[in-house]
């Protein structure tokens, strides 16, 4: 698996005078900085979809911060239990995760809302004719498991629109849902907005899109630490809110320039791809809000009743527990 980490080169620059006066000395060389090498999991594989990251490692926020970044591309909760166990400082979670490690008594804290809208959606062929929520009756769907952010978004997808899983046949099928649904094998599935829905699209099979965000506000994929780190290193977890938070502003502001940063990190990617950049814009969509980083105690509480409803916790906790906004204030 590729990991790419950012180093700083620091580069000196002698001034040559043009007149007859002699030139002074160089100065001395400033030593550079000594970064903190921070291994930051990723809970996906490299994607464009991590283009604000990839952004601010390239322009230099993260080194700015103190930080020299590297990627690590592993399963979301295994991210979530080493910044729980202290091994690590931060990772890249959605916010149902943090609420299931707290009922678990661990001390992790969500700090900037990458997403701000919940990315699941629910989608089907526009051939199935299934054009609004309660077309699902009777169908089959598909989803990667019965576990974590899909799960979790078709739920409350669910429970908004007053549907119950007893009214359809559910499957778990993988994260197969792109050929799932193309090969007729279910009637609808469950995946990303920012993926598989404009992989069909793209490929010329028409689609109807649920949005859960459209349905319910949640909250959705951003960094977490843990309680220690906040303690006794406020600053590294202001640096590193604010590198992203300029990484989002940025990938916002100009989509072909994250796309053609984000070529340089991700394997294959092309910075004129057309699909690659439909997810991209797609992502930006996601990201848009009045205040970046931002998260809301109404999206944790949503987040928190859903995971109450299917059993996944058993107690209702304080949603203070779960985050903290006092970083990217």
């Amino acid at each position: 698996m590729n990991k790419l980490s950012l180093s700083l080169v620091s580069v000196s620059f002698l001034m040559l005078s043009a007149c007859a006066v002699p030139a002074p000395p160089p100065r001395a060389a400033q030593p550079s900085p000594t970064l903190q090498k921070i291994r930051l999991p990723m809970g996906y594989i490299p994607n464009v979809q991590f283009a604000p990251y990839y952004v601010a490692v390239e322009r230099g926020y993260f080194a700015e911060a103190g930080i020299e970044l590297e990627f690590d591309y592993r399963f979301e909760t295994d991210g979530v239990k080493l910044v729980a166990a202290g091994e690590l400082p931060f990772a890249v979670a959605s916010g149902e995760q943090v609420v299931l490690a707290r009922a678990q008594g661990l001390p992790v804290k969500y700090f900037v809302q990458w997403y701000r809208q919940f990315p699941i959606a629910v989608f089907s062929l526009k051939t199935k004719g299934i054009e609004k929520p309660e077309d699902l009756k009777g169908k089959t769907v598909g989803i990667p498991g019965f576990f974590g952010a899909t799960y979790v978004g078709w739920r409350a997808f669910l429970d908004a629109n007053g549907l119950s899983e007893r009214d359809m046949q559910v499957q778990e099928i993988g994260f197969t849902q792109i050929a799932a649904v193309q090969q007729g094998k279910v009637d609808a599935a469950v995946g990303y907005t920012v993926n598989e829905p404009l992989v069909l699209e793209a490929n010329g099979f028409p689609v109807n899109v649920f949005r859960v965000s459209d349905q319910v506000e949640m909250v959705a994929n951003g960094l977490i630490t843990n309680e220690e780190t906040i303690r006794e290193n406020p600053a590294l977890v202001r640096g590193m809110a604010r590198a992203l938070l300029r990484g989002i502003a940025d990938t916002i502001a100009d989509p072909d320039a994250a796309m053609r940063i984000s070529s340089k990190f991700v394997e294959g990617l092309k910075a004129d791809d057309p699909i690659q950049k439909q997810v991209l814009l797609a992502t930006i969509e996601a990201m848009r809000g009045e205040q970046l980083g931002i998260s809301s105690p109404q999206a944790w509480e949503n987040t928190q009743n859903t995971l109450l409803a299917i059993g996944q916790i058993t107690q209702k906790m304080d949603v203070n527990e779960f985050f903290t906004n006092e970083f990217v204030q």
